[in-house]
């Protein structure tokens, strides 16, 4: 049912954060025509918490080394924020080109099992090539056929 997820990140420098995203953090992309970039990422999960108000979302990107993550991206002179413990993860914010905050964090909640979607794939696949029976009467039709041969 559910392949993946899509996310958008909105910007004031769209094709700044979008080299930031390719060239800095080494995502794997595909040109869907013009420049426009739609960026590959690792598995993911959603969590749903409580809120006085509904449509309010965030994006956190996750690491598995929140201190190695803000020591290169001071190599790259990219402003990180100082790395807070929230107890669920160590939290920074990547300061993107076009100005935006972007959290990264270590995690250190249990994490779900990622959605196999090639079983998904060979399900539908195989449904696809799988053929019905023909009804009875058919079956009856062409066996009366066959022996009046």
């Amino acid at each position: 049912m559910i392949i993946g997820g899509h996310s958008i990140i909105y910007s004031t420098r769209p094709d700044a954060d979008r080299a930031f995203l390719r060239d800095v953090l080494e995502l794997p992309h595909v040109d869907v025509g013009g420049g426009w970039l739609i960026f590959g990422l690792p598995p993911a999960e959603v969590a749903v918490h409580p809120s006085s108000k509904n449509d309010v979302h965030e994006f956190y990107l996750m690491c598995d080394d929140v201190d190695a993550l803000t020591a290169e991206m001071k190599k790259r002179n990219i402003a990180c924020s100082p790395v807070q413990n929230q107890g669920w993860g160590l939290l920074t914010q990547v300061t993107l080109p076009g100005g935006g905050k972007l959290g990264i964090y270590q995690p250190r909640h249990a994490r779900p099992k990622a959605i196999d979607t090639g079983k998904a794939k060979k399900k539908t696949a195989k449904r696809a090539t799988k053929r019905k029976k023909p009804p009875r009467a058919a079956l009856k039709r062409t066996r009366r056929r066959a022996a009046n041969r």
